[in-house]
């Protein structure tokens, strides 16, 4: 790998990990980035490159949230939300002319039937919702005032800005423009209350969920892709103190798909 100049983002001739999500199309991309450059571990890494879909990216988030490496995705998958387009050419120029998206995962504390006390991050959404063929019932407070007594639904979420695109759209929930400081609280098909669509919170809410029926409404909690079962009680706050950077190419940015997301027909 040639040496380059330092960048916005600080590092000289950075040294590149790569990881993959195992399919086919991710696995050739892979071998054709280390017939290209000297790809090091994670730990050794200045940038971690993420070949696959919108579900590598987060479990490489998750797997190396510790390493506080900035991530470039590169898309082998299907939508792509978060990644960039593949094109293993000029890699390091793309990783250097990058602009920087700072992620903030939301924290859950969800304490279950049996009296234990689970905690994960999730930077998509945390979702409550039933397990049987029972509606949930559910009382919503935020920062301590009981909002919603009782909501009678499959279940109801928190999403954050780049979460509000994924499950929060599907469930009729608002898009967040990254930068608004702002939480999307959505129920996933309310019956009651009837006309209750959901809520936008400030992003230094806390929002907590009661169950008020654990016996015969059981409710699992998720926190992106880690999952409790039968949840009693659920705490939901931003975590601050953690972040995750991904780097995205300048005519391809996060911000503007987020938009654009808004305007889609």
């Amino acid at each position: 790998m040639s040496r380059t100049s330092a960048g916005k983002h600080g590092v000289s001739s950075p040294r590149i990990a790569c990881v993959d999500s195992g399919s086919d199309r991710a696995k050739i991309g892979r071998d054709e980035l280390a017939g290209r450059y000297d790809l090091v571990p994670p730990d050794e890494s200045d940038v971690i490159i993420a070949i696959g879909g919108d579900g590598l990216v987060l479990r490489v988030v998750h797997q190396y949230l510790r390493l506080r490496r900035p991530i470039f995705g590169m898309n082998c998958g299907t939508v792509g939300f978060l990644l960039n387009t593949y094109q293993p050419a000029a890699l390091i120029e793309r990783i250097e002319a990058a602009k920087e998206v700072t992620l903030y995962p939301l924290q859950m504390r969800a304490k279950t039937i049996d009296g234990k006390v689970h905690e994960s991050l999730a930077f998509n959404e945390v979702s409550i919702l039933r397990c049987t063929r029972q509606q949930a019932s559910v009382r919503i407070s935020v920062d301590g005032i009981v909002r919603v007594p009782r909501l009678a639904a499959d279940g109801v979420m928190v999403a954050t800005p780049t979460g509000s695109t994924a499950y929060n759209l599907s469930a009729h929930g608002s898009v967040i423009p990254l930068g608004a400081n702002l939480l999307a609280l959505t129920p996933v098909s309310p019956y009651r209350p009837r006309h209750w669509r959901g809520a936008l919170l400030p992003h230094t809410s806390v929002i907590e969920f009661e169950n008020l029926d654990p016996r015969k409404r059981p409710l699992n909690a998720s926190a992106d892709f880690k999952e409790f079962r039968e949840v009693v009680s659920v705490e939901v706050l931003e975590d601050r103190s953690q972040l995750v950077k991904l780097l995205f190419d300048p005519d391809h940015s996060l911000e503007e798909r987020i938009r654009a997301e808004q305007f889609a027909c």
